[in-house]
């Protein structure tokens, strides 16, 4: 399979062909991106005919900023009939190795989203028929996925579940607590979902433990932090939600986030302030050469242009001068399905 599928958000396909290519290049395969604007996919097709099989196979998901999810297919699928789609999707899959489960999605498009009664209608029908094949085995570690692009062209190709997004297309379906101040809330939520393993949420997000969060208010973040049993500096010049001040575990400080240091260590910084990326990134190195937290999850709003250049900038500066400080680091960036003309970082130091 020389040809990688990958869902990305509306608008980001520039960089995210820049970041597969510069990948693929680093990994010594080559290949062309296929992109249209504002089509939230992009098409990377590989010189090697397993060129798309081995970037999977050589490099980790988790590593991808504006990739939602990904898989390796073999090339478009074109003139589908419309009395049966299933005949020739299933002849696809039958060039494939087997998989153990099946997932049918959309890009995430206006247009996508009217594909989705097709892709609802056609799950049992193409369920059974790949059945019938024995295109299925129980213990295979592949996903195999089908995305429509329209009634008669489709993609359908294979992802390891362990170095893939958890969710159909890399969309984190949360929902939004009626209780929670603002949608913001959502943002942090899914950004512990994706840094944080789930069989580690107690340990390191853990009742009792002390966070800052930084551009606090009305405390969309902070309250993610409360209902995990943190105690909280909320750090905002502007209000923050009252039902929050009065659990007894949030302090609002009314002072610039920029300047704020905490007087002693916490375990948790959070940060959403809307400013250049090189400002925020220099905040972090701050906070994390000063030992003031041990992790942190903070967002970088990016520029118009050169976005994925502005984000390795970033991040190889952090990388640099924690090393320098004598530091080990965990640093990922990703651009997550609630954040917008931004990604979120994560840091954590040892």
């Amino acid at each position: 399979m020389n040809h990688l599928f990958l869902h990305c958000r509306a608008g980001f396909e520039k960089e995210c062909a820049a970041e597969i290519s510069d990948i693929a290049a680093g990994l010594g395969i080559y290949g062309y991106s296929k992109t249209k604007d504002n089509s939230a996919y992009v098409l990377f097709i590989t010189h090697e005919p397993d060129g798309a099989e081995n970037i999977i196979r050589m490099s980790g998901f988790r590593q991808l900023i504006f990739t939602r999810q990904w898989f390796a297919c073999a090339g478009l699928i074109d003139n589908l009939p419309v009395t049966d789609r299933v005949t020739p999707l299933c002849e696809a899959a039958a060039a494939l190795p087997k998989t153990s489960e099946l997932i049918i999605e959309t890009v995430d498009t206006n247009e996508g989203k009217e594909l989705s009664g097709l892709s609802k209608k056609i799950v049992a029908p193409l369920e059974k028929a790949l059945r019938a094949q024995q295109s299925f085995f129980a213990k295979s570690p592949l996903r195999l996925h089908l995305v429509f692009i329209s009634g008669t062209q489709a993609y359908i190709g294979v992802s390891p579940i362990a170095n893939s997004s958890q969710w159909p297309m890399g969309i984190a379906r949360l929902r939004l607590p009626k209780e929670a101040p603002s949608r913001a809330t959502l943002k942090l939520e899914e950004a512990w979902h994706h840094f944080i393993p789930a069989d580690e949420w107690d340990i390191r997000l853990a009742s009792g433990m002390r966070a800052v969060d930084l551009g606090a208010a009305p405390g969309g973040w902070t309250w993610q932090l409360v209902q995990r049993g943190m105690y909280v500096e909320a750090v905002d010049n502007g209000p923050m939600e009252k039902s929050l001040l009065e659990t007894g575990q949030v302090l609002h400080i009314l002072t610039d986030g920029f300047l704020y240091e905490p007087k002693k260590p916490v375990h948790w910084l959070v940060c959403d302030i809307v400013d250049k990326p090189a400002r925020v990134t220099s905040m972090i190195i701050r906070w994390f050469t000063k030992k003031h937290c041990r992790e942190a999850i903070f967002n970088l709003k990016l520029p118009m242009k050169q976005r994925y250049v502005e984000v390795k900038k970033c991040e190889e500066r952090i990388r640099a001068e924690l090393e320098k400080a004598g530091f080990k680091l965990d640093i990922q960036f990703k651009q997550l399905y609630h954040d917008r003309e931004e990604v979120t970082g994560y840091l954590r130091v040892y």
